[in-house]
C-alpha cells in the first residue's frame, strides 16, 4: 500500500478497481493537520484524466501491472501491432492507447508494453530514442553559435527543435517526454 505521500509522477495505482497512472503531483503541508497531495491520474484503460486529493494518512493500492517486452510490427491507422519476439504472441494497442509514443517508434524496434489482468493497456516508451534526421535546413555561414535552434524532420515524421550544427543524416537522441534534443550520435 503506498500513502499519499509516496506518489510520485509515473506512479501506478489501483482506483475504483482500475489502473491509473499518476501523471502530475503537488503536495501542500497543512501545519499539524499532515498534508494534502493534489494529483493528476490517466486511466491506463480508457484514458481519461482524473483529479485526485489524497489526505494524511489514506492508503492507496498499487496497480497489479506487467510488462513485457515486444517489437513493433506496423500499424493500420487505427491500430499499432507488436510481437513479443519470444513467444511469438501478438497484442495490437489502439491509436488512443500509443498517442504521442507513435512519433518516436520505428518498425522492428523493442518498446515495453503493460499488460492489467493479461490485457495490453499501455506501451510504455524508453526516457530517449536515437534516431535519423531525414531533413533539416543548411546552416547559415556564419550563423553557427549553438543557441541557434531550427527544425529538424526525424525518420519517425516527427519534426523537433535542434542545434544549427545538426545536418540530414545525424542520429540523434531525443527526449521522448519533451521532445527536446539531447545529442548527436559520434
Amino acid at each position: 500500500m503506498y500513502g499519499p505521500t509516496d506518489l510520485k509522477k509515473n506512479t501506478l495505482i489501483t482506483l475504483d478497481g482500475q489502473p491509473y497512472k499518476v501523471v502530475e503531483y503537488s503536495q501542500k503541508v497543512m501545519g499539524r493537520g499532515g498534508s494534502i497531495v493534489n494529483v493528476k491520474v490517466k486511466n491506463l484503460i480508457t484514458g481519461a484524466l482524473l483529479p485526485k486529493t489524497f489526505k494524511g494518512q489514506e492508503k492507496i493500492e498499487p496497480a497489479e501491472v506487467t510488462n513485457q517486452t515486444v517489437q513493433y510490427l506496423y500499424n493500420d491507422g487505427e491500430k499499432f501491432y507488436f510481437m513479443n519476439p519470444e513467444t511469438f504472441n501478438q497484442y495490437e494497442l489502439t491509436a488512443d492507447m500509443v498517442g504521442d509514443s507513435k512519433d518516436f517508434m520505428k518498425e522492428g524496434e523493442n518498446f515495453d508494453i503493460q499488460f492489467y489482468n493479461d490485457s495490453p493497456i499501455n506501451l510504455v516508451l524508453p526516457k530517449n530514442v536515437w534516431l535519423e534526421v531525414t531533413y533539416t535546413e543548411s546552416v547559415v555561414k556564419g550563423d553557427t553559435t549553438s543557441s541557434v535552434q531550427k527544425d529538424a524532420k526525424l525518420e519517425t515524421g516527427v519534426e523537433v527543435k535542434v542545434p544549427a550544427f545538426i545536418k540530414t543524416g545525424d542520429v540523434i537522441s531525443v527526449d521522448t517526454e519533451t521532445y527536446a534534443y539531447r545529442e548527436r550520435q559520434k
